[in-house]
């Protein structure tokens, strides 16, 4: 488990405002999203467009769920209407933010397998989560969407205090035992070499084991 560490500025003041930047990059790109591609692979290789499409608003879901204080691992992912996806997704986005709208659950403490700390870092550990698989969809479905530079500097800064650069396996092992499980699926490939000076967006997903050189 992460407890984070430095000083309470820049987006960790109110992460509230990147979730809804985050958002808004999500709904630009679900909207773009074609029936014909939902049964499309991704480069999360375990789902389709469909499935991925849950996935995403079942993170805007497990937010919601931690801020109204919820079992965010109580949440199930469940397709919807092929016509619904901008819909769904809009709908959990208020969801969300209705649920961390109170500025006192953002010092609330909370806990996760892999980090604990107050309600603003816990957010925070999200932004990665949700803007490495609106890139998964994105590439997917072949758009090319405005990236939010500072929604991207947040993720990447969140992702580098919860993964490490190697040995993920360990890492998710001891979470695994920690939550009483006997087998733990890793999530994340190690992370892959890109060059300091590529795009900030192809900098994030390659910490997160996507190689944003190579065609899924």
């Amino acid at each position: 488990m992460i407890t984070p560490t430095g000083s309470q500025t820049g987006y960790l003041q109110d992460p509230r405002l990147i979730l809804d930047r985050a958002i808004a990059t999500g709904a630009a790109v679900i909207a773009g999203v074609q029936p014909s591609q939902l049964t499309d692979p991704t480069p999360c290789t375990e789902m389709d467009v469909r499935a991925l499409l849950a996935h995403l608003v079942g993170v805007l879901d497990r937010i919601t769920a931690l801020g109204r204080g919820d079992d965010p691992f109580a949440v199930t992912e469940t397709a919807v209407a092929d016509d619904r996806w901008t819909d769904a997704w809009r709908e959990s986005g208020r969801r969300a933010a209705a649920a961390w709208s109170d500025d006192a659950v953002l010092v609330r403490p909370m806990a996760l397998p892999w980090i604990a700390g107050n309600g603003a870092e816990v957010l925070a550990s999200y932004f990665s989560e949700l803007t490495v698989h609106t890139w998964d969809l994105a590439t997917a479905t072949g758009r090319q969407p405005d990236w939010d530079d500072t929604v991207v500097a947040a993720a990447f800064d969140g992702a580098r205090q919860i993964l490490p650069a190697e040995n993920r396996r360990d890492l998710y092992e001891e979470i695994s035992a920690a939550r009483g499980f006997d087998e733990v699926a890793v999530p994340f490939a190690e992370a892959v070499p890109i060059p300091d000076d590529a795009p900030a967006i192809d900098r994030l997903v390659a910490w997160n084991g996507r190689d944003p050189r190579r065609r899924f």
